[in-house]
């Protein structure tokens, strides 16, 4: 991201002034889907793709807020009935809400930003822009709250000022993304660990389907109480279980007879799933992607044909990665629609790409988006 772009578009629009410029990357999760409400473990990290932005204090109490990417003005107050209309300036307007509420003094100030995280491709352009405003106006005002506090600020926006239940992972990857490391946080204690993820001779590779299908939150909704239904039939002999993070497969195995077979299903994909994670963090601290390439398509198989969250388009693009010899392939996200993450050995790059695109063009009439990504560092400050 064009750190200069930003700084002329807020010189531009406040008078000349000089801020201070800060960034938070979008994320990738290599594996662990659906293993965060089942209490396991996620598997994300930072990416090369930002949201920009130049922040300064105007002394007074409001905010006024461009959007260079929109070409959009917006100013708004800090109290509880300033909310703004504008989706986009809800996400700051509830940051300064959430900080304001744990006590941080937030005045006015006047900002502009930007950003390459890709909008619709599973990379957390929302959680972006959230961890960027969460650690400037932290800094920038004083407030001495934790990243981890940061984190939930973003979260907390999400819930309380946009509308969607959402997850700490994303806002989590955002602020404590590490170059050249993977972050393994579990989704129960929060606890969290880093693993060196440096493959060299590899690339890392996301495919956009370019497609959302509609049923994806009924669905999710669904298949979220299908675990919650095995959970309910394993505790009647292992009043233990919590989470189906707790449970192994015998377990559900001696429940079989009390759950329906398409709970069943549900369930084995997430117990399996959540010993991914704990394997590939294993293999990666062997230096072993080739393990880790075989756990993606074992995961994209349990999306698909256990959790069946997968789509036409996104199982294509899965074949076609296993006929070019890609070391790993799988859906990434909640599924129905989106993008496909692809660990690509560098001589088989060009040759998967271009055929890839062109197979796909020709069956569904339109060109997958590729983005290349590096993991990167988290929030930060620029300048």
């Amino acid at each position: 991201m064009d750190i200069e772009h930003v700084r002329s578009r807020f010189a531009k629009h406040f008078n000349g002034a000089v801020g201070s410029v800060y960034a938070s990357p979008g994320r990738i999760n290599l594996i662990g889907e659906h293993t965060d409400y089942n209490g396991g473990f996620v598997f994300p990290g930072a990416v090369d793709k930002d949201i920009v932005a130049e922040i300064k204090p105007n002394g007074t109490n409001k905010v006024r807020v461009y959007s260079i990417d929109m070409k959009d003005l917006v100013e708004f107050g800090l109290n509880e009935e300033d909310k703004p209309r504008t989706s986009w300036a809800k996400y700051i307007f509830g940051v300064c809400r959430e900080m304001i509420k744990r006590g941080v003094k937030i005045g006015g100030f006047d900002t502009a930003f930007a950003g390459d995280v890709p909008l619709g491709a599973g990379m957390s352009s929302s959680a972006a822009l959230e961890s960027t405003y969460a650690y400037a106006l932290n800094e920038l005002f004083d407030g001495k709250i934790d990243n981890f506090e940061l984190a939930k600020i973003g979260q907390a926006t999400e819930h309380n000022y946009v509308g969607v239940n959402c997850g700490i992972m994303d806002q989590f990857a955002s602020v404590f993304g590490k170059a050249g490391s993977l972050i393994r946080l579990d989704c129960r204690s929060l606890e969290y660990e880093y693993f060196p993820f440096d493959p060299k001779g590899y690339r890392l590779v996301l495919l956009d389907s370019v497609v959302k299908h509609e049923l994806a939150s009924s669905a999710y909704n669904k298949r979220r109480q299908s675990c919650e239904t095995v959970v309910a039939a394993i505790q009647r002999n292992y009043p233990e279980v919590k989470f189906l993070r707790d449970a192994t497969t015998d377990m559900l195995w001696e429940a079989k007879s009390d759950i329906s077979a398409e709970d069943y299903m549900r369930a084995k994909y997430v117990i399996d799933e959540v010993q991914r994670v704990l394997d590939v963090c294993d293999a990666l601290g062997k230096g072993d992607y080739e393990t880790v390439g075989r756990k993606m398509y074992e995961t994209h198989h349990g999306m698909s044909r256990l959790y069946e969250v997968s789509c036409e388009e996104l199982d294509f693009l899965n074949v076609k990665a296993k006929e070019h010899g890609v070391t790993g392939s799988r859906v990434m996200g909640g599924g129905f629609g989106g993008c496909t993450i692809n660990l690509v050995k560098n001589e088989l790059y060009d040759n998967f790409i271009s055929q890839t695109t062109e197979a796909f063009k020709t069956k569904f009439e339109r060109i997958p988006k590729v983005y290349d990504v590096v993991i990167s560092d988290g929030s930060r400050k620029l300048a």
